[in-house]
């Protein structure tokens, strides 16, 4: 496998924060000073999270579900009675459908204004599709006692009255917590939209949002609202940590540029909920729909910002597809593996595994396998880009490289959950540092579990190529992922390899 780098023309240097004048500098840091004191000691300010944290992801879940639950048992006492079609016992799978209906038109999701009469048309729909559904399967089983259309109404319109009055009150006693305890939160955005934003949650406590700082992806010059402004990367840091930041309002998409996209991987790490507010009234002028149940924030539009991979399920499948795969690639390539071992040992002597960080899910670094190819010092293989054309190289590591034979090690990085089988290419640190400050958006490729192949690869972009096209592809993949495109692309890589056609990466 080849050092996945970039040609000459995409080194250099570079930070993540923006540098600002003398007098501008001194005087945010003037305003940074403002910034509350942690309420608690923290083991180690300075230390970056390798994971997000499992922070109240399901802020007011469990009151709705239990509202749901509630209405959908007390619905299904209505219509059910011993010897029935419908006996009492089935109270537990209606409430289980039931929520799973709620879930799928994401009224589980959060928000900061919610309001159960907006959501009384898409409570009362689930309802009638899920009793409809209880009375076709009752009427299959038991034709001579179906429920008549009387009980069917009487069951749809109790449980949607019921559901309706239940979450009302769930989100009244949200509201009246979030008055009393306010959670710490920061604005992100350039300009008087960003002010605007913060000067609202300011004003309006039922939101639930305090804010305590504004991270200006602008020119920083003052607040507002009377919070300080965070001109750099590290004052954005600092302030999550000290204000136990768990919300972010971003005034516009992040990856709309650079500085945005960069705290993106900073609020993650640290747990917060990311937010998009609309202060410029983007949908609006451009015609573009707003979700359903739609969210405000004071008039603005605003919607919560849910990474495509964080579905728990489908990840965890992804995760056991990937172990599956990979335990029983490796015994099917165990003589591969060791005619492979034995060659490198023969032709290039001892060592026959290289060993080399690299960094992959949430910027957490790990040691990836591969058989060794090119015999260089720990340094030189850290930081040099392609060993490509090295006349160190011996015919076996040649071959290996070419036919990608010698990234085999890597199953075994997947069975350990260092790595997926299909994801975007782990770098090395000091080319993920080099091209974070170059490119954006290249930070996001973390997003998602590092893989042995990925859609950059299947299209050409491996070894000495451009990182800007491969991160394009990286992201495009994370954002559109799914697991019938994960096995799209292992079918690709597979056809490529029995081609021939695969060199190192």
């Amino acid at each position: 496998m080849t050092m996945d780098s970039a040609p000459a023309r995409h080194t250099g240097q570079g930070g993540t924060g923006p540098a600002g004048g003398t007098a501008g500098t001194a005087a945010v840091r003037r305003s940074v000073t403002a910034i509350h004191p942690p309420r608690r000691p923290r083991a180690d300010p300075a230390r970056t999270l390798a994971r997000p944290q499992r922070v109240r992801r399901r802020d007011g879940v469990v009151p709705l579900l239990t509202a749901d639950g509630l209405a959908a048992v007390l619905a299904t006492a209505t219509v059910a009675r011993p010897g029935a079609a419908l006996p009492p016992e089935a109270a537990a799978p209606v409430a289980v459908l039931a929520a799973a209906l709620h879930a799928q038109a994401g009224l589980y999701r959060p928000r900061l204004a919610p309001s159960a009469l907006l959501e009384l048309p898409a409570l009362a729909g689930r309802a009638a599709v899920l009793w409809c559904g209880v009375a076709a399967v009752t009427a299959a089983a038991a034709p001579g006692r179906a429920l008549g259309w009387y009980a069917l109404l009487t069951a749809v319109c109790l449980q949607t009255v019921l559901t309706c009055a239940g979450r009302g009150l769930a989100n009244g006693l949200r509201s009246r917590s979030a008055r009393r305890r306010p959670a710490s939160a920061l604005v992100v955005g350039p300009g008087a939209g960003a002010s605007a934003v913060a000067a609202a949650l300011h004003g309006r406590p039922e939101y639930g949002l305090r804010p305590v700082g504004l991270a200006d992806t602008g020119s920083a010059e003052e607040g507002g609202a009377g919070v300080p402004v965070l001109a750099t990367h590290e004052d954005v840091r600092r302030a999550v940590i000290q204000n136990s930041v768990r919300h972010a309002v971003f005034t516009r998409p992040p990856e709309a540029d650079e500085r945005t996209a960069s705290l993106v991987r900073l609020f993650h790490d640290h747990g917060c909920r990311l937010w998009l507010a609309d202060p410029a009234g983007t949908a609006k002028v451009t015609g573009m729909r707003v979700a359903q149940p739609a969210d405000q924030l004071w008039g603005y539009a605003v919607q919560p910002l849910l990474p495509r991979p964080s579905r728990p399920v489908e990840r965890w499948v992804k995760r056991a597809v990937d172990g599956v795969l990979a335990a029983l690639a490796l015994i099917a390539a165990a003589p591969v593996m060791g005619a492979c071992a034995l060659a490198v040992r023969i032709a290039d002597g001892p060592g026959v595994i290289f060993r080399q960080e690299r960094v992959g899910l949430y910027g957490r670094s790990f040691t990836l396998l591969k058989f060794r190819t090119l015999r260089a010092d720990e340094h030189e293989s850290a930081t040099r880009w392609t060993v490509a054309g090295d006349h160190r190289m011996s015919p076996v590591g040649s071959f290996l490289r070419k036919s990608s034979l010698d990234e085999l090690p890597q199953l075994w990085n997947v069975v350990r959950g260092d790595m997926s089988l299909v994801g975007p290419r782990p770098e090395r640190p000091f080319f993920v540092a080099k091209f974070a400050a170059v490119h954006p958006g290249y930070e996001a490729r973390h997003r998602m579990p590092v893989g042995i192949t990925g859609l950059a690869q299947i299209n050409g972009l491996r070894g000495d190529t451009s990182i800007e096209d491969r991160a394009r592809f990286d992201n495009h993949y994370i954002d559109t992922w799914s697991l019938w495109q994960d096995l799209w692309i292992l079918a690709r890589t597979a056809a490529s390899f029995f081609r021939f056609r695969l060199g190192g990466s």
